[in-house]
């Protein structure tokens, strides 16, 4: 199965392991999708909101629920923006007073300025890129200038997601912006990865919440929220259908975790970059090997960093590793899906062969 990045342009630790592979359409809207000819906290500074349980809320009757919908909507939309590059667009999230706002890295792309518009209407405003961080697909940008009714989102604890919760996506779909749609939670601790197609960033992303809210080419960066009006995810990806000729398959969307994005935007905000990843990392640059049959066997270590966690373990230039742990590794995505369940200090076993000899070296790995 594919999965296609809710950006638009112009012109799954899971229990067992659970992955999505090769995720290859973006999902931020192009700037002319509105024509709609066919098919982008700590620190926050809002005051909470009345809680109730929405993992195992009791039935509740429709007009209640539609209240509540009605509720978070009103809550949460002027804390959701429109975001606006040269090429592309795709939503945000607004993460403190001071105007930052976080999104997606391939929402921003290259670009390092942009035109943001509150998802409840108003004039664009300029902002700029603070940093980007391709390896979660987030990144943070800070307004120029803070419109009057934007207000932070309160982003809850994912951790705390449960499958069947009632969640909400808002943001610009198609360039539609400040839309809603609703579904549940499908599954969480998915491993995804995406492809470099059509401006995404290859990350492999962790933990990621899957639900059936529908996620369309201009949700990337936008809000998914629970009935309390609480961020839990960035809306990031949309499964693909290959015999679907590529489009998107309905109900299967993939948000990147509230704890991750948190742990991201505060660093940016601090420090003007990610100084402390929480990602574990084999300290190798690497590639795919194939075999004499011109399929992938495994992943040729190119160059083992001095001093970094192959190296120390006896990896060097040459080996090709095969298993990490239990996982079969048969190319660099399989890999850094592999790594992506794991945290730094971890002690895993690594299969690799030099020559005609197969070893075993045990790793503690690193951190990216």
């Amino acid at each position: 199965m594919d999965v296609s990045r809710a950006r638009t342009r112009t012109g799954f630790r899971p229990p067992p392991r659970a992955r999505v592979r090769r995720l290859v359409l973006p999902l931020a809207a192009g700037v002319c999708a509105a024509a709609l000819t066919a098919g982008c906290s700590a620190g926050s500074g809002a005051a909470d909101a009345p809680q109730r349980s929405t993992a195992q809320a009791a039935p509740l009757a429709a007009n209640d629920l539609q209240d509540d919908y009605q509720t978070v909507i009103k809550d949460v939309l002027p804390s959701v923006v429109q975001i606006d590059a040269s090429e592309s667009l795709g939503s945000g999230v607004v993460y403190d007073d001071r105007g930052h706002i976080v999104t997606n890295a391939h929402v921003v792309g290259d670009e390092r300025t942009f035109r943001v518009t509150a998802a409840t209407g108003g004039q664009p405003v300029a902002a700029r890129l603070v940093a980007t961080y391709p390896e979660q697909d987030l990144a943070v940008i800070r307004l120029e200038s803070v419109p009057d009714g934007l207000r932070p989102a309160r982003f809850g604890d994912s951790s705390e997601v449960e499958m069947g919760q009632i969640v909400l996506a808002m943001g610009s779909p198609l360039g539609l912006s400040g839309s809603v749609t609703q579904g549940i939670v499908s599954a969480t601790g998915r491993t995804v990865s995406e492809g470099r197609t059509g401006g995404g960033t290859g990350a492999t992303i962790g933990n990621m919440v899957q639900t059936s809210a529908a996620i369309n080419p201009g949700n990337s960066g936008g809000a998914l929220v629970d009935l309390d009006g609480q961020v839990i995810g960035i809306p990031t990806l949309a499964a693909s259908d290959p015999q679907m000729g590529g489009g998107a398959a309905p109900g299967i969307g993939f948000a990147i975790p509230s704890s991750m994005v948190r742990t991201v935007a505060d660093q940016i905000v601090k420090d003007g970059k990610v100084t402390d990843s929480g990602r574990a990392a084999l300290d190798i640059t690497g590639r795919t090997l194939l075999n004499d049959d011109y399929e992938p066997a495994g992943v040729a270590v190119v160059e083992a960093e001095p001093g970094g966690a192959a190296a120390d373990a006896g990896l060097r230039a040459g080996d090709v590793i095969t298993r990490l742990a239990d996982d079969d590794i048969t190319t660099i995505t399989s890999l850094a899906e592999s790594l992506a369940d794991r945290a730094p200090g971890d002690k895993v076993d690594v299969t690799y062969v030099r020559g005609t000899a197969t070893r075993k070296a045990e790793v503690t790995l690193g951190e990216m």
